[in-house]
């Protein structure tokens, strides 16, 4: 946690360093930081699956998958201050924006609370289960809104700094999809009892 915190300070202070501590400066750390979150995140969202869709050496994944989480929570609160900057400066974003990411927010430090054992054990595993569910694909969901709702350009800028996230992030509702739908197409028909004569 302490590791993705640095990362995630350090490169928000070589940009503002960079670019400046305005909006454009503000802004350009944001997208900076959103994307190390989010290379983060995608352990923690894809452990499950990948170990599901490919078998236990794949486990490890799913281990770890908490601590990922936990790791990107970490990088993501700096992403959080500079939005505290960039209100702070007078560039804040529309309501709309809020209200949507600060959800996602929302449900990543609730879902970060959750995980610790204390806390966890005050939930029966099936509302833990639907809790982590909801949370963690509405903050995949608040990823996607991020890099596909863009216009699509062939500016070599866009490709750069979208293209490669918009395509992570279509793989991974793809890879959390067919985990989900692997037991179901193997799940074997129930044997009918056969009718007294």
């Amino acid at each position: 946690m302490l590791s993705a915190f640095l990362a995630a300070l350090v490169l928000a202070v070589a940009v503002l360093a960079t670019v400046g501590t305005d909006e454009r400066g503000t802004v350009a750390a944001l997208r900076v930081t959103a994307r190390l979150s989010f290379l983060l995140f995608l352990p923690a969202y894809l452990g499950g699956a990948v170990a599901t869709l490919f078998g236990p050496a794949w486990g490890a994944a799913k281990r770890h998958a908490r601590e990922f989480g936990l790791a990107f929570a970490s990088a993501q609160t700096v992403h959080v201050g500079l939005i505290a900057w960039l209100c702070w400066i007078g560039a804040a974003p529309g309501l709309g924006t809020f209200l949507f990411f600060g959800i996602a927010l929302g449900w990543m430090y609730l879902l970060a609370g959750l995980s610790l054992g204390w806390v966890r054990r005050l939930l029966t595993p099936g509302q833990w289960s639907v809790l982590m569910k909801i949370g963690i694909n509405y903050i995949a969901l608040a990823f996607a809104a991020d890099f596909l709702g863009h216009p699509i350009t062939p500016d070599i800028r866009y490709a750069v700094a979208y293209g490669p996230f918009a395509v992570l992030v279509v793989a991974a509702f793809l890879l959390r999809f067919a985990a989900f739908a692997r037991p179901l197409a193997f799940r074997a028909p129930r044997a009918h009892a056969t009718p007294p004569r």
